[in-house]
This record gives C-alpha cells, structure tokens and sequence, in this order.
C-alpha cells in the first residue's frame, strides 16, 4: 500500500484530516469506537489529488479566476467552475495512485459494491460540516468504474454550490483538499439519519430520528418522506409514521434508482421501539466518544446497525460549562443590552470584569443563571414582573420552562441563593425632587474622572499599563453603578409607568408619558443624533466634497485618511474640521460597543459617512435645532394637555398635583438613562487606544502576529503576554476560528442546561391577523417604507422609512433623525433604542420575532407603537 496515495481507515484517526478530509477522518475514528460498525474501505488522500491537479496546469489558472469572483455573481461562478470541473474529470489518473487504489479494492474484494464519496478538508469540521457541498456515488462495480468516479469526486470540490459556499464562508479555494473514501457498500434493509440533540429546540437530551426503507440518500435528499421518532432518556416520546410510496434501491449495472414500494409497506415502521432505542443508544455512545453532539448517517440490515457518517451539528448554540450536574436557566445578557453579536474573548473578559454579576459564556455570547432566583417562591413573582415589562418574550420563555414543573427545583426562600428581584435592576426610593443639578454633578463627576484617566494612562506601558487598567476598573463600575445614577434613572423609569397607569386609568390614553419625554435635556445619545445634522450643515455647502464624500461611500474606504485628503478640497477644511469635532465628542461610539475590541468611529470615521450624506440628501440646514425645538413644544403642550384633563377629575387639584410631579421626574432624569453607559464607553476607548499601543509594541517585537491577535486573549491571558513575552499563538488561532463560527449563530433569548433554546410567546390576540407582534415602546402609529437594514454603515434612508433592524443600540441614533418609526428584534421599555425613540416622537415597536426576515425591504408597513404590532400594507 502506498500510503502517500491509500490509507485504510484503521490508520486514519482525526488528526488525518489534511491527508484524508474531514467525512475520511471521521470514518477512521468511528471505526475505532467499541461497539460501532463501519463499512471496510479506504481514503484516496489529498496527495493523489494534488498530484492530478499539479499534472493540469490549466487549472491553476482557473482557480485565480475564480478566487476574484464575488460570491453573489452566480453565472460566472457557473461558468468557471465547469471550466475547472471539466480540467479535473478530463485528468490522467497517475500510475502509481491508479496502482495503489486498485490494490486496496483487491484486499476488500475486487468484485464488491463500493459508494465513493467526496471528502474534502474543511467537510464534516467541529466548526463547518460542508454537509452536501460535494458529491457522492453508491453501488460503484469494477476497479475502472470506481477510478471514474474518483475522479468525479475530485471535480466536486468545484460544483457551484460548493464554491459559492467557500466564497461566502471565507474559504480559500487553494487551501481545500479533495480525498475520497471508498468504501464497501451496505444494502440496507432501511437508513436514515439520527441526530443525537433535538435539531429544532437545540435540547441535548432528545435525539431525533429519521427513517425510510433502502437506502438513506433518498431521504436526505429529500426525494422520500420518512418516520421520525424523538427519544429522551431511553424513552420514544413519539412515533410519526410516513406514508411511504417509493425507495431507493441497487441497480443491477452499478448506481440505484427509485423504485415503488409494495402497498403492504408504505404505512410500516421502518425500525421497531426497540430498534430505536438500540440505535440511539448507539448514537449516544459516539457522541461521547466526540464529545459534542452528532448528525449520523446509518443504515439497518437485520437487527445490525452499520454507521456510515457521523459529523458534529455545528448549527446548535452551544451551553454554558458547568461543574455540576444542576438544572440551570439561562438568561441573555445581549438582548437586555442590545448586543445580540459575538464578542471576541478580550470583550467578553471586560464585559464581565465591569458588571457585578458572575456571567456565564457560551458562543461568543454571556448569560446569567436565573435558576436560584426561579427556585425562591418568593423572588420568582417579582422577577417575572420585572422580567415581562423588559422583555415579554423572556418573561413567557421562562414560564415555559417553569410550566413544566420538573426542571426548576423549588427550594424554601431561606434556602435560596437568590437575590431579590429588585437587586438584579436596582431600586427606587419612594421620594425623590427633581433637581436638575443632581444630574450636571453626576455627569461633572463623570467628565472628571475620565479627564484623569486620560492623564494617567496617556504614557504607560507594559505590565504598568495592565496593573493600572484592572486597578481602574473599580472607578469604572463604581460610575456607572454609583447609587444616586441609579435613584434618578429608576425614578425617570417608576414616574413613567405611574403616567402611563394613570393616564389610561382616569382619561383612557394609553403610553401618554412617551410624548411628555420627547427633548429631554442631558440625553446624550439623542444629542449625538443631532449633532450629526449640523456636521451635514457645515458639510452642505461644499459640493467637491460631497461629491468626494460620496466616493468614499463607494469605494468602501474605512479608516480616517480621506480625512487629510478632504482638506484639500474647497471648503475641506472646515468640513474635516466639523467630523474631527464630531468624533471628539462622540468617536469612541460603535455598533455593539459594549465589545471594547469593536471598531470605534473614531478609527473608522467613514462609517458615518452614508449619515451624513442623508442628512444632507433629505433635510435642509438648522435641521437639528427644528428637531428639538418641535419635540420640546410637543411635550409642553401634552403636559398642559394632561393637567387640564386631569384638574377636571374628581380630586383634580391632587391629582394634577401628583401627576406635575411625575412629569418633572420624568424630564428630569429620562435623559441621564444614557449618560452612564457613554461614560463607560469613555473609559472603554481610552483602555483600548493604550491596549492597541502595546499590542503595536508586541507585534514588532515578534511576540503578536498582528495587533488583532490581543482580541482572543483574555485579559488575564494578555498580562501573562505582556509580562512573559510569549503567547500561544495556536490558542489565538483556534479562537479567531471559533469567533467566525460564533458569529454565524443567532443567541436564544432563554438556554437551559439542556441546550434547549426557547424564544417565548407573546400570547395575545389585540391586534389583525397577519399582524406582527411586538412590545410597544414609543407610543403613536405611522405608514412608510420599511427598510431592513443590518449594517448602520450601509444605511440609505430616505424621510418617512421605517427602519427595520435587528437591534439597536446608542450607535444606531444618527439614523433616527431621518427615520419615521422603528421596528426591532430585539429590545425592551428602557433599552437605549426605546428610549430615543420616545424622545424623537418615532413610533416604535421592539422584540418582534425575525423581523428583518419577515419583513420585505421596501414593502409599506404600518407600525403601531401604542398597541404593540405591525402591519403590512401591501
């Protein structure tokens, strides 16, 4: 055997995968799990195929072609793949590879069927299955047939469907491998799939099996329905039993074909109870030799099961590791904070060294444990509460979960680790003045110590620089936690829900406190939105540099060097120096900037520049002083509306005397809600300058590849860089690999220990049908053109859109000046994106399921932010 061209699966085990593909390096590792029995055959490995391909030249060529193509141009994707297809299949087979697959076909036997099937090297990975991007081949008779179809399997690496999944996934064409497993067929009685975790809730704990008569390819293809059977804890939960009319079966010339099933079969289960508990059984077995759960493909002849395929379902989020075997309940730190993204190691360590409670990390994302809170009687109803005012999605997933009776222990509250409820958001006093000074001396304090903190970090280095940023952490946390911030913004928050209560409950209006926070003072998000409008006044006048703006845009620049080039357009100066002020005051700003390693815009100015340009498209200059101006004699006449009204009631003076004060909290402190998290923000920035300053240092003294890499160390790691002077460079790699997997899944809202992911339910029926349903956050109703739009940066909004998008946080306000109202997947009442929306006066519905999926760009919707739903239009 020539092992440069063969290897049988007894040689081939996982770290194969270069030699052999990744479906031939699982095969060789299942093969030596006890108990498990798989097909005899062989891999012909990568260096056959390399040695073919070296052979034709042409292809070489061809591949340079296709690595410029984009991955949404289909007809010169098509075009160019059959060019390199054709160079492949067209190929001599060398002597020597064709000498060393024959002999392997002698030992296993000549004469025998064989399935030959493709095995590239990024196929059937813990991170990517590849599953169906190449082909295979069943009931292959004769050495000549088999070598035919190698061949075949070689060209499938380049089938369209295959190379449009490389470009898209980030895969260089040059850096995957073809191998193909020969293999000895099986004729089965019945195949199917079996998937070790429920591939619709993601539980851990159901195994989902699919069956149908003969071979299994048919069922995977689609082309046959099956019986599905779910199994938990040695159970079958239930039997669905297809009606089955046709099957795949061998031909005798070699291939198979569909064939009629006899009527006496078609409504027969294909495995019997006990088969399938035998077989997932099985399953089980190798998804603990693998550790993770497993997509198998098997086969049945008899009562004898034979594995043919098994690869890891990389479409499940993954569980948070615990050391216990405790049922836990998971809750979403990224949809309360509207940052539903990955984030790289380096973020998730600061996001956990900044908040006080202990968070758990799964999929690039943090979630904390409700389960002791779920277990105390006592802390589970006032949680709830809490819960279904911020998110109501949350709050019916965590019924669901609590419904079921069996999976949250109750335990007595003395025994309970709990806190209470109220400790998990903050609390409120009972009283508390509106006195606009507490708010400047809170945001005095803050500009204070970030002005320190600018000073002090501006010229460290090394482990100083590391043994200050954790000394500073404490000041950072003890800003945005300080008691009296959170008295004023709970009492903004209280003072809104007693109007909102009260207003239906004596004059029947619904969501009245939403206008009265319309142009609130000391909001510096919605300032920050403004504010953009007057860099697009001073940008206006200067049609050179609009029209150099809007090459920007175009050519996709990032960084901030068309700055410079600007300033030597008439009129650039004073345009670089507008943007540059702008960026003073809100630079450190991003999309999903709770991640300190996310882009700021100050290092990448040209992400606000598609604003810009609509500001000046679609408004005329003093813009951003009408704005508020409108918005502030919008809330004084609501609020004289409303003590008028209310004076009229019985008990009226008392009333309107109460209610005067809920307003004056509420345009108090509504505006300071955002100020805290932009002072943390601040100090995130300025940590990350100094950070990106001596991973610069690292790199040049060959410690780091890039600067980059200090995004996959922890912070703790990145002090033992730092002091050591070495790093793991394979652990940085394996980490950016996982972050791109991370990034492709999308967070439950509630995980259980389990795996399960559960969405929740808003369980009403107040709005039309068809009508999409939300939680109401900014109060009124408005038609338009609804534009899906999920980088801010490639935004192209018109006057009157709607924007419809997966989440907003305090980056996203610049678009809200143009905006007329507001749907998002995710938020909640006082999440960053309600909150501006109010003060804008946008109608806005958050937390509707899918929104940007289901909700067509362009299509006309209304949105109702008083009730809560969308509806469409047309």
């Amino acid at each position: 055997m020539d092992l440069r061209y063969v290897m049988d699966f007894g040689q081939v085990n996982a770290t194969n995968i270069a030699d052999v593909g990744g479906k031939g390096a699982m095969l060789g590792e299942l093969s030596h799990i006890d108990g498990v029995r798989v097909p005899d055959g062989f891999c012909v490995t990568t260096d056959a195929f390399q040695q073919v391909v070296a052979e034709a030249p042409s292809i070489d060529t061809q591949l340079d072609k296709l690595s410029a193509v984009r991955p949404d141009d289909h007809a010169a994707i098509r075009a160019l793949s059959a060019d390199v297809r054709r160079g492949i299949e067209t190929a001599r087979v060398p002597e020597s590879v064709a000498a060393a697959i024959v002999e392997e076909l002698i030992r296993i036997g000549e004469d025998a069927a064989y399935a030959v099937r493709s095995s590239a090297t990024a196929e059937d990975l813990p991170t990517a299955s590849f599953a169906g991007q190449q082909d295979s081949y069943l009931n292959v008779i004769g050495a000549d047939a088999v070598l035919l179809h190698v061949r075949r399997c070689w060209a499938s690496l380049f089938t369209d469907r295959a190379v449009t999944y490389r470009l898209h996934n980030g895969f260089d064409h040059r850096k995957v491998d073809m191998a193909v497993v020969v293999q000895r067929m099986v004729f089965p009685d019945a195949a199917g799939t079996m998937f070790t975790a429920d591939p619709v809730t993601s539980n851990r704990r159901v195994a989902t099996v699919e069956a149908s008569w003969g071979f299994g390819e048919a069922l995977v293809s689609g082309l046959v329905s099956g019986d599905v059977f779910t199994v938990r804890d040695d159970r079958v939960l239930s039997a669905e039993i297809a009606t089955k009319t046709q099957f795949a079966q061998s031909s005798p010339g070699g291939g198979t074909h569909e064939a009629e099933l006899e009527p006496q079969w078609r409504t027969e289960p294909t495995l019997s109870e006990a088969q399938v508990l035998d077989l997932v059984r099985l399953g089980r077995r190798i998804e603990a030799y693998f550790g993770r759960p497993q997509d198998i493909e098997w086969c049945r002849v008899g009562d004898d099961f034979f594995v043919v395929q098994s690869r890891a379902i990389t479409t499940l989020f993954p569980v948070p590791t615990t050391d216990d075997e405790e049922n836990h309940v998971y809750l979403s730190v990224g949809h309360q904070q509207m940052m539903t993204d990955a984030m790289t190691p380096l973020g998730l360590s600061f996001w956990q060294m900044t908040t006080p409670r202990p968070m758990h990390e799964a999929g690039g994302r943090l979630f904390v444990d409700i389960a002791p809170t779920l277990a105390a009687p006592s802390g589970r109803t006032s949680f709830l509460e809490m819960l279904g005012e911020s998110d109501p999605l949350m709050r019916d997933a965590v019924r669901t979960v609590l419904d079921r009776g069996d999976f949250v222990r109750e335990a007595p509250d003395e025994e309970s680790e709990t806190e209470p409820a109220a400790a998990l958001y903050g609390a409120a006093p009972d009283t508390v003045v509106a006195d606009p000074d507490l708010v400047t001396e809170r945001i005095r304090v803050s500009e204070a110590s970030v002005a320190t903190l600018r000073d002090q970090i501006r010229d460290l280095s090394g482990p100083a620089l590391l043994d200050f940023i954790r000394s500073d952490i404490p000041e950072l946390k003890s800003l945005l936690f300080d008691e009296q911030s959170l008295r004023m913004i709970m009492a903004a928050m209280n003072a809104s829900a007693w109007l909102n209560a009260r207003m239906e409950e004596w004059l029947g209006e619904k969501n009245a406190a939403d206008v009265l926070t319309q142009s609130v003072p000391h909001n510096v998000t919605s300032e920050m939105g403004l504010a953009l409008l007057d860099v697009a006044d001073a940008v206006r006048p200067h049609e050179e540099v609009v029209a150099f703006l809007h090459r920007v845009t175009a050519e996709g620049r990032t960084g901030d060097g068309f700055l410079d080039e600007m300033a030597d357009l008439p009129g650039g100066s004073a345009a670089r120096d507008a943007i540059r002020g702008y960026l003073d005051a809100y630079g450190m700003r991003c999309v999903g900037e709770i991640d300190i390693t996310r882009p700021r815009w100050s290092e990448q100015p040209a992400a606000l520049v598609p604003a810009i340009l609509g500001n000046i498209r679609n408004f005329e200059p003093g813009e951003a002083e009408r704005q508020f101006e409108r918005g502030l004699r919008e809330s004084q006449r609501k609020e004289k509306e409303l003590l008028a009204s209310v004076r009229g009631l019985s008990a009226g003076e008392e009333k309107a005397a109460e209610t005067k004060r809920m307003i004056d909290l509420v345009r108090t402190f509504t505006g300071y809600r955002e100020y805290p998290k932009y002072g943390m923000v601040n100090r995130y920035f300025l940590y990350k300058r100094a950070l990106l300053r001596e991973a610069h240092d690292l790199v040049e003294a060959g410690v780091l590849r890039e600067p980059e890499d200090l995004y996959f160390l922890r912070f703790e790691e990145l002090e033992d860089v730092v002091r050591t002077r070495t790093v793991d460079a394979r652990l940085v790699q394996e980490r950016r690999e996982a972050f791109r997997t991370y990034e492709t899944l999308t967070p439950p809202r509630v995980l259980t220990s389990d795996g399960e992911a559960i969405s929740g339910q808003y369980g009403r029926d107040d709005a039309p049908a068809g009508a999409l349903l939300g939680l109401p956050v900014s109060a009124g109703a408005v038609e338009g053109r609804a534009r899906v739009v999920t980088d801010m940066a490639r935004a192209d909004l018109e006057t009157g859109d709607i924007l419809i998008t997966a989440y907003t946080d305090p980056s996203w306000t610049p678009l809200f000046v143009t905006i007329a109202g507001l749907v998002t997947e995710v938020g909640g009442l006082m999440t960053h994106g309600a909150v501006v929306a109010r003060e804008y006066g946008l109608p806005a519905v958050v937390g509707v399921d899918q929104a940007t999926r289901r909700i067509q760009d362009g299509q006309r919707i209304r949105v109702h932010g008083t009730d809560g739903y969308v509806e469409f239009l047309d």
